[in-house]
């Protein structure tokens, strides 16, 4: 196992504080159908950069998933109710919110000729993307995150917190649909699918500086 001093030594190697100072950065990690260390990475992450950015907040990527409780979160992340209201009191811990419009920003679409090129010809549609707009009042957002086979999208991790974790509707049903069109045995374990590729060209419309850390 990587001991949570690993993990610290690591994070500090990879985030030098002096890249994140005066920013204000977003960790979006994932909600408790998702099996990581995110407790240590959470930990290891706010002790290195928490007490040199403007804002360190996390938003919780709940796809169309029921919103966490205060609790849930707090075990989520590996902190006690005392621990949030000093240590880590300024941290705000955001569920995501798919399905309220107003809590969404239109990106714009993905055009037909895109989806037909990006879908080997299955679909030739308009789709249209939606994130979670709280993205935009941040500086830089981090993922941090396990990457598993998927049977929706091949592997999991990357843009997937983003698309959707943290997205509207449409495209999310729509990229659900065309992997039961690829079918289950053709996607999962395939690190490049159709629906990765869909994925990452909406992550691409999302011009929030970003980074990720892969839990593999």
């Amino acid at each position: 196992p990587i001991t949570a001093e690993a993990a610290r030594a690591f994070v500090a190697r990879a985030c030098p504080a002096a890249d994140f100072r005066g920013k204000k950065l977003l960790l979006i990690i994932p909600d408790g159908t998702r099996t990581a260390p995110i407790d240590v990475m959470f930990r290891a992450l706010h002790a290195q950069l928490g007490g040199v950015t403007a804002k360190l907040d996390v938003m919780i990527a709940l796809g169309t998933h029921p919103p966490m409780s205060d609790e849930a979160v707090n075990a989520r992340v590996g902190i006690t109710a005392e621990e949030r209201r000093t240590t880590y009191r300024a941290v705000e811990f955001i569920n995501h919110q798919w399905d309220n419009p107003a809590a969404l920003r239109h990106l714009g679409d993905i055009p037909a000729a895109d989806i037909s090129a990006l879908t080997g010809g299955r679909f030739a549609m308009d789709v249209p993307v939606h994130i979670n707009r709280r993205l935009f009042d941040y500086d830089h957002i981090m993922i941090v995150g396990p990457v598993f086979p998927h049977e929706v999208v091949g592997c999991s991790g990357g843009n997937k917190y983003l698309f959707p974790g943290v997205a509207g509707p449409q495209i999310l049903n729509f990229f659900h649909w065309l992997g039961a069109v690829v079918t289950n045995p053709m996607i999962i374990g395939n690190k490049w699918t159709p629906v990765r590729k869909v994925v990452d060209r909406a992550g691409a419309m999302v011009t929030v500086a970003k980074s990720c850390f892969c839990l593999i």
